[in-house]
Protein backbone atom coordinates (compact mmCIF):
# COMPACT_ATOMS: atom_id res chain seq x y z
CA UNK A 1 0.00 0.00 0.00
CA UNK A 2 1.60 3.28 -1.01
CA UNK A 3 1.56 5.76 1.76
CA UNK A 4 -0.60 9.00 1.12
CA UNK A 5 -1.22 12.10 3.68
CA UNK A 6 -4.13 10.37 5.37
CA UNK A 7 -3.16 6.64 5.44
CA UNK A 8 -0.06 8.14 6.80
CA UNK A 9 -2.03 9.53 9.82
CA UNK A 10 -3.95 6.64 10.36
CA UNK A 11 -0.07 5.16 10.68
CA UNK A 12 0.68 7.25 13.14
CA UNK A 13 -2.19 6.78 15.09
CA UNK A 14 -1.24 2.82 15.59
CA UNK A 15 2.32 4.23 16.33
CA UNK A 16 1.37 5.93 19.42
CA UNK A 17 -0.22 3.06 20.47
CA UNK A 18 2.77 0.83 19.85
CA UNK A 19 5.04 3.15 21.51
CA UNK A 20 3.15 3.20 24.77
CA UNK A 21 4.53 -0.37 24.63
CA UNK A 22 8.05 -1.22 26.14
CA UNK A 23 10.72 -3.53 23.94
CA UNK A 24 11.29 -7.06 25.46
CA UNK A 25 14.79 -7.69 25.87
CA UNK A 26 16.08 -11.33 24.93
CA UNK A 27 19.13 -12.75 26.12
CA UNK A 28 21.19 -14.91 23.74
CA UNK A 29 19.87 -18.16 25.87
CA UNK A 30 16.63 -17.48 25.20
CA UNK A 31 17.84 -17.09 21.13
CA UNK A 32 19.17 -20.69 21.84
CA UNK A 33 16.62 -22.05 23.65
CA UNK A 34 13.91 -20.96 20.79
CA UNK A 35 16.40 -21.72 18.13
CA UNK A 36 16.64 -25.25 19.48
CA UNK A 37 12.89 -25.89 19.60
CA UNK A 38 12.42 -24.16 16.50
CA UNK A 39 8.68 -23.02 16.28
CA UNK A 40 7.70 -21.08 13.40
CA UNK A 41 4.24 -20.31 14.61
CA UNK A 42 5.20 -18.77 18.11
CA UNK A 43 7.87 -16.80 16.68
CA UNK A 44 5.05 -15.14 14.42
CA UNK A 45 2.92 -14.74 16.94
CA UNK A 46 5.77 -12.79 19.02
CA UNK A 47 7.47 -10.95 15.92
CA UNK A 48 4.34 -9.55 14.95
CA UNK A 49 3.76 -7.76 18.18
CA UNK A 50 7.82 -7.04 19.11
CA UNK A 51 8.64 -5.79 16.17
CA UNK A 52 6.18 -2.87 15.69
CA UNK A 53 6.73 -1.93 19.14
CA UNK A 54 10.87 -1.53 18.55
CA UNK A 55 9.78 0.24 15.58
CA UNK A 56 7.44 2.35 17.15
CA UNK A 57 9.76 3.13 20.21
CA UNK A 58 12.34 4.68 17.90
CA UNK A 59 10.02 5.80 15.31
CA UNK A 60 8.95 8.52 17.92
CA UNK A 61 12.50 9.88 18.69
CA UNK A 62 12.79 10.17 14.51
CA UNK A 63 10.60 12.69 14.92
CA UNK A 64 12.14 14.66 17.99
CA UNK A 65 14.96 15.82 15.76
CA UNK A 66 15.90 19.39 15.39
CA UNK A 67 13.93 20.40 12.44
CA UNK A 68 16.51 20.89 9.98
CA UNK A 69 18.12 17.01 10.22
CA UNK A 70 14.35 16.17 9.85
CA UNK A 71 14.32 18.17 6.38
CA UNK A 72 17.38 16.53 4.85
CA UNK A 73 16.61 14.43 1.81
CA UNK A 74 18.24 11.53 3.16
CA UNK A 75 16.53 11.75 6.64
CA UNK A 76 12.79 12.07 5.13
CA UNK A 77 14.02 8.92 2.65
CA UNK A 78 15.09 6.69 6.13
CA UNK A 79 11.63 8.45 7.86
CA UNK A 80 9.59 7.38 5.03
CA UNK A 81 11.68 3.66 4.78
CA UNK A 82 10.15 2.86 8.47
CA UNK A 83 6.63 3.85 8.00
CA UNK A 84 6.58 1.65 5.18
CA UNK A 85 7.82 -1.33 7.36
CA UNK A 86 5.87 -0.42 10.33
CA UNK A 87 2.70 -0.47 8.20
CA UNK A 88 3.57 -3.50 6.81
CA UNK A 89 4.59 -5.26 9.95
CA UNK A 90 1.27 -3.93 11.80
CA UNK A 91 -1.02 -5.87 8.57
CA UNK A 92 0.08 -9.14 10.20
CA UNK A 93 -1.20 -8.04 13.61
CA UNK A 94 -4.80 -8.42 12.21
CA UNK A 95 -4.65 -11.80 10.84
CA UNK A 96 -6.42 -14.43 12.96
CA UNK A 97 -6.02 -17.01 11.41
CA UNK A 98 -1.81 -18.50 11.41
CA UNK A 99 -2.12 -20.62 8.26
CA UNK A 100 0.99 -21.85 6.58
CA UNK A 101 -0.07 -19.18 3.74
CA UNK A 102 0.54 -16.45 6.36
CA UNK A 103 3.35 -17.57 7.70
CA UNK A 104 5.16 -18.16 4.43
CA UNK A 105 4.14 -13.97 3.61
CA UNK A 106 5.71 -13.20 6.87
CA UNK A 107 8.59 -14.52 6.18
CA UNK A 108 8.72 -12.76 2.98
CA UNK A 109 8.08 -9.61 3.67
CA UNK A 110 10.82 -9.74 6.68
CA UNK A 111 13.45 -10.39 3.96
CA UNK A 112 12.03 -7.25 2.46
CA UNK A 113 12.15 -5.35 5.21
CA UNK A 114 15.58 -6.26 5.81
CA UNK A 115 16.40 -5.35 1.98
CA UNK A 116 15.16 -2.14 2.40
CA UNK A 117 16.85 -1.45 5.56
CA UNK A 118 20.25 -2.37 3.76
CA UNK A 119 21.18 0.98 3.76
CA UNK A 120 20.13 2.71 6.37
CA UNK A 121 23.74 3.59 8.30
CA UNK A 122 24.51 4.97 5.12
CA UNK A 123 21.57 6.96 4.40
CA UNK A 124 21.45 8.53 8.08
CA UNK A 125 24.68 9.05 7.79
CA UNK A 126 24.83 11.20 4.80
CA UNK A 127 21.56 13.10 6.08
CA UNK A 128 24.02 13.99 9.09
CA UNK A 129 26.65 15.43 6.11
CA UNK A 130 23.85 17.26 4.25
CA UNK A 131 23.37 18.82 7.50
CA UNK A 132 26.87 19.73 8.43
CA UNK A 133 27.07 21.12 5.00
CA UNK A 134 24.01 23.07 4.62
CA UNK A 135 23.85 24.88 8.44
CA UNK A 136 25.84 25.41 11.36
CA UNK A 137 25.95 22.86 14.47
CA UNK A 138 25.94 24.20 17.79
CA UNK A 139 26.82 22.03 20.49
CA UNK A 140 23.68 20.99 22.02
CA UNK A 141 22.66 19.85 18.22
CA UNK A 142 25.85 17.93 17.91
CA UNK A 143 25.03 16.64 21.31
CA UNK A 144 21.41 15.70 20.44
CA UNK A 145 22.80 13.78 17.65
CA UNK A 146 25.14 11.68 19.11
CA UNK A 147 22.21 10.53 21.82
CA UNK A 148 19.78 9.77 18.59
CA UNK A 149 21.98 8.07 16.90
CA UNK A 150 23.54 5.83 19.22
CA UNK A 151 19.64 4.76 19.93
CA UNK A 152 18.60 4.48 16.44
CA UNK A 153 21.55 2.43 15.33
CA UNK A 154 20.91 -0.09 18.35
CA UNK A 155 17.42 -0.26 17.89
CA UNK A 156 18.24 -1.71 14.29
CA UNK A 157 21.01 -3.88 15.35
CA UNK A 158 18.09 -5.67 17.55
CA UNK A 159 15.72 -5.44 14.81
CA UNK A 160 17.98 -7.24 12.39
CA UNK A 161 18.51 -10.03 14.95
CA UNK A 162 15.03 -10.86 15.36
CA UNK A 163 14.67 -10.69 11.75
CA UNK A 164 17.70 -12.55 11.05
CA UNK A 165 16.51 -15.15 13.64
CA UNK A 166 13.14 -16.03 11.69
CA UNK A 167 14.62 -15.88 8.49
CA UNK A 168 16.96 -17.97 9.08
CA UNK A 169 15.61 -20.63 11.09
CA UNK A 170 12.22 -20.32 8.77
CA UNK A 171 13.29 -19.12 5.21
CA UNK A 172 15.65 -22.23 4.41
CA UNK A 173 18.70 -19.89 4.21
CA UNK A 174 20.46 -22.35 6.40
CA UNK A 175 19.92 -25.65 4.83
CA UNK A 176 21.23 -23.96 1.46
CA UNK A 177 24.19 -23.18 3.16
CA UNK A 178 27.62 -25.00 2.76
CA UNK A 179 29.31 -27.38 4.32
CA UNK A 180 28.80 -27.33 8.38
CA UNK A 181 27.28 -24.14 8.88
CA UNK A 182 23.94 -26.07 8.25
CA UNK A 183 23.82 -27.62 11.55
CA UNK A 184 26.66 -25.14 13.48
CA UNK A 185 24.60 -22.13 13.91
CA UNK A 186 21.10 -21.48 15.31
CA UNK A 187 19.64 -18.63 13.82
CA UNK A 188 22.99 -16.32 12.96
CA UNK A 189 24.56 -17.28 16.72
CA UNK A 190 27.29 -20.13 16.99
CA UNK A 191 26.81 -21.76 20.13
CA UNK A 192 30.73 -22.93 20.03
CA UNK A 193 31.98 -20.00 18.48
CA UNK A 194 35.57 -20.23 17.92
CA UNK A 195 36.80 -16.65 18.77
CA UNK A 196 40.62 -17.19 17.21
CA UNK A 197 39.01 -18.15 14.33
CA UNK A 198 36.80 -14.91 13.74
CA UNK A 199 39.70 -12.94 14.75
CA UNK A 200 41.71 -14.51 12.25
CA UNK A 201 39.39 -14.00 9.70
CA UNK A 202 38.83 -10.49 10.38
CA UNK A 203 43.02 -10.12 10.54
CA UNK A 204 42.81 -11.65 7.11
CA UNK A 205 40.47 -9.07 4.99
CA UNK A 206 42.06 -6.22 7.08
CA UNK A 207 45.41 -7.21 6.03
CA UNK A 208 44.44 -7.50 2.31
CA UNK A 209 43.34 -3.95 2.26
CA UNK A 210 46.20 -2.85 4.21
CA UNK A 211 48.67 -4.44 1.50
CA UNK A 212 46.52 -3.05 -1.14
CA UNK A 213 47.12 0.56 0.20
CA UNK A 214 50.34 0.18 2.14
CA UNK A 215 52.26 -2.83 0.29
CA UNK A 216 53.02 -4.21 3.48
CA UNK A 217 51.14 -4.62 6.48
CA UNK A 218 51.81 -5.71 10.63
CA UNK A 219 51.86 -9.53 11.48
CA UNK A 220 49.43 -10.90 13.95
CA UNK A 221 50.15 -12.45 17.69
CA UNK A 222 47.01 -13.89 19.38
CA UNK A 223 47.76 -15.01 23.28
CA UNK A 224 45.13 -17.13 24.83
CA UNK A 225 44.29 -17.35 29.06
CA UNK A 226 41.82 -19.04 30.96
CA UNK A 227 40.96 -19.79 34.06
CA UNK A 228 40.86 -23.65 34.11
CA UNK A 229 43.36 -26.09 32.94
CA UNK A 230 40.50 -28.30 30.83
CA UNK A 231 40.08 -25.71 28.76
CA UNK A 232 43.96 -24.68 27.92
CA UNK A 233 44.45 -27.40 25.06
CA UNK A 234 41.67 -26.20 22.47
CA UNK A 235 41.51 -21.99 21.71
CA UNK A 236 38.87 -20.20 23.38
CA UNK A 237 35.00 -20.56 22.64
CA UNK A 238 31.76 -18.54 23.25
CA UNK A 239 27.95 -18.37 22.88
CA UNK A 240 27.90 -15.34 20.47
CA UNK A 241 27.13 -13.81 16.76
CA UNK A 242 30.15 -14.18 14.72
CA UNK A 243 29.12 -11.47 12.35
CA UNK A 244 29.04 -8.82 15.21
CA UNK A 245 32.23 -9.55 16.55
CA UNK A 246 33.37 -10.06 13.15
CA UNK A 247 32.22 -6.45 12.52
CA UNK A 248 34.07 -4.75 15.38
CA UNK A 249 37.34 -6.43 15.02
CA UNK A 250 37.23 -6.15 11.44
CA UNK A 251 37.18 -2.17 12.47
CA UNK A 252 39.86 -2.31 15.08
CA UNK A 253 42.32 -4.30 12.92
CA UNK A 254 41.82 -1.64 10.23
CA UNK A 255 42.24 1.20 12.63
CA UNK A 256 45.51 -0.31 14.22
CA UNK A 257 46.57 -1.15 10.92
CA UNK A 258 46.62 1.72 9.80
CA UNK A 259 48.33 3.72 12.43
CA UNK A 260 51.08 0.82 12.63
CA UNK A 261 51.66 1.92 8.90
CA UNK A 262 51.40 5.49 8.75
CA UNK A 263 53.51 5.01 12.47
CA UNK A 264 56.44 2.75 11.28
CA UNK A 265 56.28 2.29 7.67
CA UNK A 266 59.77 3.05 7.11
CA UNK A 267 60.82 0.49 9.35
CA UNK A 268 62.15 -2.67 7.72
CA UNK A 269 60.65 -4.79 10.38
CA UNK A 270 56.77 -3.43 12.01
CA UNK A 271 55.59 -4.15 15.01
CA UNK A 272 53.03 -7.00 15.18
CA UNK A 273 49.71 -6.29 16.49
CA UNK A 274 49.01 -8.61 19.57
CA UNK A 275 45.53 -9.72 20.38
CA UNK A 276 45.10 -11.61 23.78
CA UNK A 277 41.89 -13.13 24.35
CA UNK A 278 40.89 -13.46 28.61
CA UNK A 279 38.14 -16.09 29.64
CA UNK A 280 36.84 -15.29 33.28
CA UNK A 281 34.01 -16.25 35.32
CA UNK A 282 31.72 -13.90 34.10
CA UNK A 283 33.72 -12.12 30.85
CA UNK A 284 35.63 -13.14 27.97
CA UNK A 285 37.72 -9.69 27.24
CA UNK A 286 39.88 -9.49 23.71
CA UNK A 287 42.94 -6.89 24.22
CA UNK A 288 44.01 -5.88 20.70
CA UNK A 289 47.24 -3.53 21.37
CA UNK A 290 49.13 -2.17 18.33
CA UNK A 291 52.27 -0.04 18.16
CA UNK A 292 51.02 2.83 16.42
CA UNK A 293 52.11 5.98 17.84
CA UNK A 294 48.85 6.12 20.03
CA UNK A 295 46.37 8.84 20.04
CA UNK A 296 45.73 12.06 21.79
CA UNK A 297 44.38 12.54 25.28
CA UNK A 298 42.75 15.55 23.51
CA UNK A 299 41.06 13.49 21.03
CA UNK A 300 40.17 10.20 22.82
CA UNK A 301 36.57 11.61 23.10
CA UNK A 302 36.17 12.24 19.53
CA UNK A 303 37.02 8.55 18.73
CA UNK A 304 33.19 7.66 19.51
CA UNK A 305 31.37 10.17 18.05
CA UNK A 306 29.45 10.16 15.10
CA UNK A 307 30.38 13.44 13.40
CA UNK A 308 33.92 12.81 14.31
CA UNK A 309 36.46 11.28 10.87
CA UNK A 310 40.46 10.99 10.66
CA UNK A 311 39.30 9.94 7.04
CA UNK A 312 38.33 11.70 4.43
CA UNK A 313 34.50 12.38 3.85
CA UNK A 314 33.31 10.13 0.74
CA UNK A 315 31.80 12.05 -2.41
CA UNK A 316 27.84 10.77 -2.54
CA UNK A 317 29.18 8.83 -5.86
CA UNK A 318 31.57 6.10 -3.83
CA UNK A 319 29.72 6.18 -0.75
CA UNK A 320 28.28 2.71 -1.45
CA UNK A 321 31.49 1.09 -2.69
CA UNK A 322 33.59 2.16 0.08
CA UNK A 323 31.29 1.44 3.18
CA UNK A 324 31.15 4.32 6.18
CA UNK A 325 34.72 4.92 4.93
CA UNK A 326 35.03 8.54 6.41
CA UNK A 327 32.03 8.86 8.23
CA UNK A 328 33.63 8.08 11.31
CA UNK A 329 30.77 5.53 12.01
CA UNK A 330 33.10 2.65 12.53
CA UNK A 331 34.03 2.59 16.18
CA UNK A 332 30.78 4.10 17.59
CA UNK A 333 29.00 1.31 16.50
CA UNK A 334 31.20 -1.08 16.66
CA UNK A 335 31.00 -0.13 20.45
CA UNK A 336 27.14 -0.29 20.03
CA UNK A 337 27.54 -4.23 18.42
CA UNK A 338 29.79 -4.70 21.46
CA UNK A 339 26.82 -3.48 24.48
CA UNK A 340 24.33 -4.99 22.58
CA UNK A 341 24.23 -7.86 24.80
CA UNK A 342 25.49 -6.08 27.73
CA UNK A 343 29.46 -5.68 26.84
CA UNK A 344 31.83 -3.21 25.83
CA UNK A 345 34.50 -1.80 23.98
CA UNK A 346 36.81 0.52 25.71
CA UNK A 347 40.19 2.51 23.81
CA UNK A 348 43.08 2.98 26.20
CA UNK A 349 46.12 4.65 24.48
CA UNK A 350 49.47 6.36 25.09
CA UNK A 351 50.98 8.67 23.05
CA UNK A 352 53.78 8.19 21.30
CA UNK A 353 53.46 4.32 21.82
CA UNK A 354 50.41 2.76 20.86
CA UNK A 355 47.03 1.66 21.77
CA UNK A 356 44.91 -1.30 23.14
CA UNK A 357 41.17 -1.73 22.18
CA UNK A 358 39.67 -3.98 24.51
CA UNK A 359 36.16 -5.92 23.41
CA UNK A 360 34.39 -7.24 26.66
CA UNK A 361 31.86 -9.84 26.28
CA UNK A 362 29.52 -11.99 28.61
CA UNK A 363 30.75 -15.50 29.38
CA UNK A 364 27.25 -16.49 30.46
CA UNK A 365 24.83 -16.30 27.88
CA UNK A 366 21.72 -15.91 30.39
CA UNK A 367 23.50 -12.65 31.34
CA UNK A 368 24.15 -11.53 27.63
CA UNK A 369 20.75 -9.49 27.47
CA UNK A 370 19.61 -7.54 24.95
CA UNK A 371 20.41 -3.40 25.74
CA UNK A 372 17.33 -1.81 23.89
CA UNK A 373 16.36 1.85 23.64
CA UNK A 374 13.10 2.91 25.65
CA UNK A 375 10.78 5.79 24.45
CA UNK A 376 9.54 7.60 27.87
CA UNK A 377 9.03 11.26 28.84
CA UNK A 378 12.68 10.90 29.60
CA UNK A 379 14.25 10.51 26.30
CA UNK A 380 11.62 12.97 25.13
CA UNK A 381 12.87 15.32 27.63
CA UNK A 382 16.48 15.30 26.77
CA UNK A 383 16.07 16.85 23.22
CA UNK A 384 14.16 19.30 24.51
CA UNK A 385 16.67 20.43 27.48
CA UNK A 386 19.41 22.97 27.01
CA UNK A 387 22.68 21.35 27.92
CA UNK A 388 23.34 22.48 31.62
CA UNK A 389 26.18 24.93 31.89
CA UNK A 390 29.47 23.00 33.36
CA UNK A 391 30.43 24.03 36.85
CA UNK A 392 34.45 24.20 36.87
CA UNK A 393 36.08 27.12 35.28
CA UNK A 394 37.56 25.85 32.66
CA UNK A 395 34.26 24.77 30.86
CA UNK A 396 36.33 25.06 27.41
CA UNK A 397 37.14 21.59 27.97
CA UNK A 398 33.96 20.30 27.57
CA UNK A 399 34.22 21.21 24.23
CA UNK A 400 38.11 19.36 24.06
CA UNK A 401 39.86 22.64 24.26
CA UNK A 402 42.39 23.39 26.24
CA UNK A 403 42.68 26.94 26.18
CA UNK A 404 41.32 29.14 29.04
CA UNK A 405 37.72 30.42 28.01
CA UNK A 406 37.21 34.26 28.06
CA UNK A 407 33.65 34.71 28.13
CA UNK A 408 30.83 33.02 30.29
CA UNK A 409 27.78 34.15 29.84
CA UNK A 410 27.80 37.44 27.57
CA UNK A 411 29.97 38.78 30.19
CA UNK A 412 33.71 39.86 29.28
CA UNK A 413 36.84 39.93 31.52
CA UNK A 414 38.44 43.07 31.66
CA UNK A 415 40.99 43.97 29.04
CA UNK A 416 44.03 44.60 31.64
CA UNK A 417 42.84 40.96 33.03
CA UNK A 418 43.08 39.65 29.40
CA UNK A 419 46.47 40.77 28.42
CA UNK A 420 48.26 39.61 31.81
CA UNK A 421 46.70 36.12 30.97
CA UNK A 422 47.90 35.99 27.60
CA UNK A 423 51.49 37.32 28.10
CA UNK A 424 51.21 34.51 31.22
CA UNK A 425 50.04 31.74 28.49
Amino acid sequence: MKLTPKNYQSVAKILDFYSQFNPSPLSIKKFIDFGLNACERKSFIFLRKELPVRLANIMKEIALLPENLLRMPSVIAVNDWYMRSFQEIIEFEKMDEVSPTNLLHFCDSLVKIRNRHSDVVETMAQGVLELKESHDIDHQMEHSIQYFLDRFYMSRISIRMLINQHTLLFGGQLERAPGPNQSKYIGCIDPQCNIVSVIKDAYENARFLCDQYYLASPELVINQFRLTELERESDIRIVYVPSHLYHMLFELFKNAMRAVMESNGSLDQLPPITVTISKGKEDVCLKMSDRGGGIPRSLHDQLFKYMYSTAPQPSKSDAHTVPLAGYGYGLPISRLYARYFHGDLVIMSCEGYGTDAVIYMKALSNEANELLPIFNKTTSKFYRTVMPTGDWSNQATTLNSRQISMHYKKHQLPHSVQESMSEAI
